[in-house]
């Protein structure tokens, strides 16, 4: 991160010329503005980058989605033409892992075509090079490209970059959150002079009773709506991979994550990677309310344990030298425990189905056949 941010001149400009920015509207230009937005401009993760995604971790994640796709192909009858989508694939290594685990399935392996739906160039040349064995692959800018039929959809930490609408609670009602200039010349947040005409209405009781002052934020149902409509009409299942909360609360949870260090979401804009926390529960209802069935959200550690994440991490153990397979029981920890590194309680794990689908692997202890003989 350097300290000249090429987009926020550009913002203050918009802000002098417009009047405050709504917060989704900034966290949309922060990351995809055409020529200063994060994630059209850069390869953001692993070591060298800001963060780490579980698929970086450790092969096994991806090993393991692999195996969950293929159990949700028998479950639908395990037809001749099945479409693997990955949203905001980073750089492949999930889905190449997928892919290395669903080979011991050859007749699933022949009906594979893979779809990803990338809009960062840079990523896209990587995916590109991860995955130059793959026979029928294709790159789409959004999910509504892709072709018909029958699809298993892996969403792994793609919906909390999708942008957040935030509203504050003051005395004459909820009233939307902004970026503006303070007096300073720096980027503050402010409020809509105006409440939200009967926003109160609309709020789950939690955050009605939520004090003067408290935040709440929602992201729109389109991206959600997109894959509960598709699997509902088309047969197959969606996975959704993120950090976030089970239910529908007040909380300000805009955030940064430069080098691996949180910041200021306000500073140096286009120039770290700006999120917020996934609300599972209005996932759910908006996903139930097309008529889609939901499996979960479970947290991802028991999602990963009841696929059999001890059993493979034990079989990599015993064929790796001791200091790799130190790497893998630390890798295991991270995937699968709770504390301040672990990743196992923070994310959690949402499937959503065509309506017949009533039981997956991973979502109930009944459900552990994905386990196949990995090499």
């Amino acid at each position: 991160m350097t300290e000249y941010s090429p987009l926020q001149s550009e913002l203050k400009k918009l802000i002098k010329s417009s009047g405050p920015m709504p917060v989704w509207r900034y966290m949309e230009l922060c990351l995809t503005h055409p020529q200063h937005g994060y994630y059209v401009s850069r390869d953001p993760l692993g070591r060298e980058g800001d963060f780490t995604t579980a698929p970086e971790v450790s092969q096994m994640f991806g090993e393991l989605l692999g195996l969950w796709a293929a159990s949700v192909w028998k479950a639908i009858g395990s037809p001749s033409l099945l479409r693997l989508i990955e949203l905001g694939p980073g750089r492949g290594t999930m889905m190449a892992d997928a892919l290395r685990a669903l080979r011991v399935l050859p007749p699933l392996y022949q009906a594979l075509s893979v779809h990803l739906v990338e809009i960062n160039p840079v990523l896209r040349e990587k995916q590109k090079s991860a995955l130059s064995a793959v026979r029928n692959i294709a790159w789409h800018e959004d999910i509504d490209d892709v072709p018909d039929g029958p699809a298993i959809i892996l969403a792994n930490e793609y919906f909390d970059v999708l942008p957040i609408h935030q509203v504050v609670k003051r005395e004459t009602g909820w009233h939307e959150r902004t970026v503006e200039i303070d007096n300073n010349g720096a980027l503050a947040f402010g409020a809509a002079p105006e409440p939200m005409p009967r926003f109160e209405v609309l709020l789950p009781p939690l955050v009605r009773a939520a004090p003067v002052g408290a935040v709440f934020e929602w992201r729109p149902d389109a991206e959600i709506m997109k894959l509960a409509t598709r699997v509902r009409d088309q047969d197959g299942a969606a996975l959704i991979i993120d950090y976030g909360h089970l239910r529908s609360d007040a909380g300000d949870t805009f955030q940064a994550i430069a080098r691996h260090t949180f910041t200021d979401p306000l500073k140096s804009p286009g120039q770290a990677d700006v999120t917020a926390h996934v609300d599972f529960q209005a996932l759910v209802r908006a996903a139930e309310d097309l008529g889609a069935r939901v499996h979960g959200p479970v947290p991802q550690g028991e999602f990963l344990t009841r696929l059999g994440i001890e059993t493979r991490a034990v079989t990599l153990m015993a064929k790796a030298s001791h200091e790799v397979s130190e790497d893998i029981s630390g890798a295991l920890k991270r995937l699968v425990g709770g504390g301040r590194d672990g990743m196992g309680q923070m994310f959690k794990v949402l499937a959503i189905s065509e309506p017949n689908l009533t039981a997956l692997a991973g979502f109930s202890d009944e459900m552990q056949d994905t386990k196949a003989e990995l090499p």
